[in-house]
């Protein structure tokens, strides 16, 4: 065991550019930290330091000659682009059939199960941006009781109630039988319970958000690690995309302010195994929202916050810095964008400086995590051996 713990932080949707398969994707030159890094100079000069801009050229950013991380950039190998594809890889599961997605609203057959399920008619039925929904269906909610379902370029089924008219616990509830009806062909990635708050023209979304996904292959690294007596640490909503399989403690975060604040935490208390911390904000608040300023800000945000990240780790820790897929907010589109995604690998005992190139898979880090712990993969190239001095 080269390393007693292994921090894995994934910067939800900061990918680093368009793969080559962008155009099948509808992602042709999306690039999400190449489109903010131009946007303005960013101030962020610990990932600078690291080795953020030897991946590749970034706009205001130097590729400084002492990078103080491994740095690379990993491939998606599955077939996709969202937050399960993406997690799921960085775990050993490499996907070759794309969960089903709905751009046009989901099957006549699909919804009337539901409603008879639940008994009561649904709102919505298309594609659409959660906060843009709740704003123009809201009041009808509000009216009618109603659920409103909705989905995204992705593979979800997501459930907005006002937590006035439907209770959270009954919004979860509706989201299990939801989960229940969603298999063979319409097994979908995730239900999501989405419930707000507020009057008409001022609806807002709570962080009450639950994820209800489908359970991944078993032999996964979570469940590895559990399995070999280690602890498996969950911050944010990583415990929900693994349906909580081999995870020992969760704690779940309102936002990138609050998971960064718990991972720091969690670096003070002993253990032996993998803290795994995702970090939404990206995504959900400004990539999705196209707010490119946002993006800077919550970049600038983390980033300064690795200065107390490196001082908590010990001289047994690995940090590994990367994320899921892409979210550009400069394109017209407000979906994930297929993109490769920055890795950087760091800690008192890594070694500096080591260019670990262009990945084919997210699976290499996991596997690089497994063969830490005397563990194996599936899937995945680990480059453990080019982090140990």
């Amino acid at each position: 065991m080269a390393f007693d713990r292994v921090i894995l932080i994934v910067l939800d949707s900061v990918g680093i550019g368009e793969m080559p398969d962008a155009a099948a994707f509808g992602d042709a030159g999306s690039d999400t930290l190449g489109h903010v890094c131009a946007y303005r100079s960013l101030r962020i000069p610990n990932l600078e330091s690291l080795g953020l801009g030897c991946i590749r050229p970034l706009a205001h950013i130097q590729a400084v000659a002492d990078p103080l991380a491994a740095f690379g950039k990993m491939a998606l190998a599955s077939n996709g682009k969202d937050t399960t594809t993406g997690h799921w890889e960085l775990a050993g599961i490499v996907l070759e059939q794309a969960f089903p997605t709905y751009p046009d609203g989901f099957p006549k057959e699909l919804i009337e199960a539901f409603e008879a399920a639940i008994g009561r008619r649904t709102l919505g039925n298309c594609a659409a941006s959660g906060t843009e929904i709740i704003q123009r269906l809201g009041a009808e909610h509000l009216r009618t009781g109603f659920p409103i379902v909705y989905t995204s370029v992705d593979s979800v089924f997501q459930i907005a109630a006002h937590e006035e008219v439907v209770p959270v616990a009954e919004l979860y509830d509706l989201c299990r039988t939801a989960r229940s009806l969603l298999s063979g062909p319409h097994e979908m990635g995730r239900v999501i319970a989405r419930p707000f708050i507020g009057q008409a023209g001022n609806f807002q979304r709570t962080p009450r958000r639950q994820d209800f996904a489908i359970q991944p292959p078993r032999d996964m690294l979570l469940d590895q690690i559990k399995n070999a007596g280690l602890e498996c640490l969950s911050v944010g909503k990583i415990a929900s995309i693994y349906c909580d399989r081999g995870v020992t403690q969760s704690f779940k975060t309102s936002g990138n302010a609050e998971g960064i604040a718990r991972t720091l935490d969690l670096l003070q208390k002993d253990f032996r195994g993998l803290l795994f911390t995702n970090l939404v904000d990206f995504d959900m608040l400004y990539g999705h929202r196209n707010d490119v300023e946002g993006y800077a800000q919550a970049l600038e945000f983390f980033d300064a916050s690795i200065p107390q990240l490196r001082s908590r780790l010990r001289p047994g820790d690995l940090c590994i810095l990367t994320a899921d897929h892409g979210c550009d907010p400069v394109t017209p589109s407000t979906d994930h964008s297929r993109e490769y995604v920055p890795v950087l690998a760091f800690g008192p005992a890594v070694a500096k400086g080591v260019d670990l190139g262009t990945r084919a898979s997210l699976a290499d880090a996991g596997q690089t995590i497994a063969e830490n712990f005397g563990l194996r993969l599936q899937r995945g190239n680990s480059f453990l051996r080019e982090l140990q001095q």
